[in-house]
């Protein structure tokens, strides 16, 4: 037993271990990738964004602000473009998910146990403490001797049958109506 406790506890002291290891390794992986994306946008920006020079004539600058504006419009280009193709990409997603779910749709349910409860115990599982209603149906029936099931004899139908039948049922039925 106490074998056995050691080993667990060796075997849990490992599974820390690990754990804090690759926390530390992500940990580590995250900085790098903040890293790495801070010099990639200052490279861009170096790239795309040059440093700004204002000229001293009216002439040169209107010059760039014509220039300026231009690159506005093109970027403004790219830009709706760019969600445009975003938006018609994430409609193709859409239908293929669907498509997907509509596929994946028709699985083989499992068997189910058949689980023997009372209708108490059920209401109790589902509701929990709230549960006060008794469903003993049962005992709400009424009870009924076989003595009172005897005494109540209902009108054979055979015999309405007898009587109407032939040409003197005809004869009762037609002197009934007339008075």
């Amino acid at each position: 037993s106490s074998h056995l406790q050691k080993k667990r506890r060796a075997a849990t002291a490992r599974r820390q271990h690990l754990k804090s290891a690759m926390l530390q390794l992500a940990a580590t992986e995250i900085e790098k990738e903040a890293a790495a994306k801070e010099v990639e946008k200052q490279n861009y920006l170096a790239e795309h964004c040059p440093p700004l020079s204002l000229p001293g004539s009216m002439q040169e600058l209107q010059e760039l602000c014509k220039k300026l504006h231009a690159k506005i419009e093109s970027v403004d280009e790219e830009r709706y473009d760019t969600e445009v193709k975003l938006q018609k990409t994430t409609k193709e997603l859409e239908d293929l998910s669907q498509k997907l779910f509509d596929l994946r749709g028709k699985f083989k349910r499992p068997p189910l146990r058949r689980v023997r409860m009372s209708a108490d115990a059920m209401l109790r599982a589902l509701l929990g403490s709230k549960h006060k209603v008794c469903m003993d149906l049962r005992a709400n029936l009424k009870q009924v001797k076989k003595e009172d099931t005897e005494k109540v004899l209902l009108p054979s139908p055979l015999k309405n049958i007898e009587e109407k039948s032939g040409m003197e049922g005809r004869k009762k039925m037609f002197e009934a109506g007339e008075s």
